[in-house]
């Protein structure tokens, strides 16, 4: 049986020692026949020259690097590309996903389960990285329709088969959540503890997660589309009900004087909402546009002990 470790790199310079040393010592308790593919999602530190040093001494490392930053989704299924074992497990760089719960994620697969995530129990996050946490998956939900767990993050171990049929998808946008719960297969989830990040700092601000959020919605659902529809057949009721109100009251005498005001504030409110419909549909459009034009999600550059 080979295992296959899966990480995305960025800012990971002062980790990558740890996490090596800490994955390997985990997997032994396992398997002697192991890989760890480290994607270098183009890190502005020195991680590459880190990587290029563990690499030359540890043969089991494979290194990976982008032409450019595409984002921790995109790393990820650039990491896909190039597995070979039989299970396969995915975590982050920070050392927050625990290299000591694979065995535990491993033996819980080996009671019949294609997917095992770690559910983070108690969390040492700051209270504004728990309330961005929150506010994504209540705005990931509420769009999609689809029920997330906001303890359940990308820290798990499931089948090769499941990475075989992930790369298999085109789609532009990349999110392994929605990819892996798309292949589907059986899913369960074991609680795992979370550290505090040992270096640096997170790259997902607040606004960078509702940006993933909604674009992650966009492009795996068309609620906010059915949302606008509604919006449309609501406000066209309304402005039906207030013609027959003005017509009623004019013919009855209440309205003597054309109200200007109300008139103005009618076509500003209607002149809104048609430019709200209008950029959600350019945003499925563009969606749409990024798709067809069939560009690859990834560009790697330089790859280090990849036959």
């Amino acid at each position: 049986m080979k295992l296959s470790i899966v990480s995305p790199i960025y800012k990971g310079e002062k980790m990558l020692h740890h996490l090596v040393d800490r994955c390997e010592a985990a997997i032994l308790t396992i398997t002697d026949d192991y890989e760890i593919i480290l994607v270098n999602d183009c890190s502005p530190d020195n991680s590459w020259s880190v990587l290029k040093e563990i690499c030359s001494k540890n043969k089991h490392v494979k290194a990976i690097d982008h032409s450019r930053n595409f984002g921790q989704h995109p790393a990820i299924s650039t990491g896909f590309r190039y597995v070979t074992g039989d299970w396969v497990v995915l975590m982050d760089c920070d050392l927050q996903d625990r290299p000591e719960d694979i065995p535990a994620l491993y033996a819980k697969a080996q009671e019949g389960w294609d997917v095992v995530f770690a559910r983070r129990g108690e969390r040492h996050d700051t209270l504004f990285k728990q309330l961005g946490g929150k506010a994504f998956h209540l705005f990931f939900r509420w769009l999609t329709g689809i029920n997330t767990d906001k303890n359940i993050g990308n820290f798990s171990l499931f089948k090769r088969i499941c990475v075989d049929e992930i790369i298999k998808i085109p789609d532009q946008a990349r999110s392994f959540g929605t990819l892996i719960r798309h292949v589907g297969g059986k899913t369960t989830s074991i609680d795992v503890d979370r550290p505090q990040r040992e270096e640096g700092t997170t790259g997902y601000t607040f606004s960078r997660l509702l940006k993933l959020a909604f674009e992650n919605s966009i492009s795996n659902s068309n609620k906010p589309l059915r949302m606008a529809t509604t919006l449309g057949l609501v406000m066209s009721a309304i402005s039906a009900l207030l013609a027959i109100y003005q017509l009623v009251a004019k013919i009855c005498g209440f309205i003597t004087v054309t109200g200007y005001t109300s008139t103005i504030a009618s076509i500003w409110f209607v002149g809104g909402l048609i430019l709200f419909v209008l950029g959600i549909i350019g945003l499925y459009i563009g969606k749409i546009y990024d798709q067809v034009k069939g560009r690859p999600y990834s560009v790697v550059r330089e790859t280090i002990n990849v036959d």
